[in-house]
């Protein structure tokens, strides 16, 4: 075989320190084209980017030379100083994250998911979102982490 050919999507999840509720209404729709203009900028393909006021759901392809650990370092990094310099003063990511892969035949339905955060979280918290997702994908996690 001559070339490499590859389909590497990631759902990526992160939260607020402390699962605060900093991300305002006023000023998401803002934060989530400035995460997908920052993945841009990394060579990533932001293919869905939704959350509600303390988390964040990115639907990304990337490519086989992105070490998943940088590009989710330097997109908080980035959008942490936007959202300080632009809107509150103290905000910041929670440490850590979460990352899946994604095959192509579920990549439409979690668009939809991640769209439909704000609706998703009026019966769901944070929390018992993550360990659904982590329980649906096999991640073994500690939970002195979720208190």
């Amino acid at each position: 075989m001559g070339s490499t050919y590859l389909s590497l999507h990631y759902h990526i999840v992160f939260s607020t320190k402390e699962r605060r509720p900093l991300i305002k209404d006023s000023w998401r729709p803002k934060m989530h084209e400035y995460l997908g203009g920052t993945a841009r900028g990394l060579c990533g393909i932001p293919e869905c980017i939704g959350g509600v006021a303390d988390h964040v759901h990115l639907l990304v392809g990337l490519k086989a030379t992105h070490c998943l650990a940088d590009f989710v370092r330097e997109l908080k990094k980035a959008s942490s100083v936007w959202a300080t310099d632009h809107h509150d003063r103290y905000f910041q990511w929670q440490e850590g994250y979460a990352a899946f892969t994604v095959s192509q035949t579920h990549r439409d339905p979690l668009k939809s998911y991640i769209a439909g955060q704000e609706q998703h979280h009026r019966t769901l918290n944070f929390m018992d979102e993550l360990k659904q997702l982590l329980a649906r994908n096999g991640v073994e996690y500690d939970p002195k982490y979720f208190v």
